[in-house]
């Protein structure tokens, strides 16, 4: 029931939002824009039996007693969301990674193209792509791919956090507060986002809506 009501606010957010995307798209922005949560450099290795250790992994998560605990545990998350049988989504992936790094967003776009076009239930190539346009601030594009990494995949904190920075950046500040939330339910050591749900909830919840 859960993730089909935050499909529900999700989709509600991506028509809402609609309307704002063309005056967001094009302002000028005088500092760069934060990134959502990313998978560290460096991933430990992991089994391959996905569903059973994303379970443990997230309980893991959400009882890790201090911050260092909890970026240990996160990393072997974002590994098995990066793991893929097929090495040429390997490649694809890791040469997007090197195009991003190298602010060639539209070499790694289209190179995420073509890993969604061989593997659509590839979450991380949903997520990766979100992010690339919603550092573009292709808003309507980015919102969509955050849908189709919550739909495959509703404990995925970094697209909660990067639907939480669009709907804020829209001025969207209610559905801002509710994905931050979502995001820290998941995983209550992300860094900046406790801070950001807490500015927020005094401006959201001090006034009516």
């Amino acid at each position: 029931m859960a993730k089909r009501t935050f499909q529900a606010v999700l989709l509600a957010a991506v028509v809402i939002s609609i309307p704002h995307l063309a005056q967001a798209q094009g302002e000028p922005r005088a500092a760069p824009k934060p990134k959502p949560p990313e998978a560290p450099a460096k991933l430990p290795k992991v089994g391959a039996d996905k569903t059973k250790g994303l379970d443990f992994l997230f309980g893991a998560l959400k009882a890790a007693p201090d911050d260092i605990s909890a970026k240990h545990v996160e990393a072997r998350i974002w590994a098995i969301w990066l793991q893929t049988p097929s090495d040429t989504v390997a490649l694809l992936m890791a040469r997007s990674k090197a195009a991003m790094d190298a602010k060639q967003n539209e070499v790694a776009l289209k190179l995420l193209d073509s890993v969604i076009k061989l593997r659509p239930d590839y979450v991380e190539a949903w997520n990766r792509r979100a992010t690339i346009y919603y550092l573009q601030n292709d808003y309507g594009r980015s919102l969509a791919d955050i849908q189709q990494v919550l739909l495959r995949e509703p404990r995925h904190f970094g697209a909660l956090a990067g639907l939480g920075m669009i709907m804020q950046d829209l001025g969207e500040e209610k559905r801002a507060l509710d994905a931050f939330r979502r995001a820290l339910e998941v995983n209550p050591h992300l860094d900046k986002v406790p801070e950001l749900v807490k500015t927020l909830t005094e401006k959201v919840e001090g006034r009516d809506i």
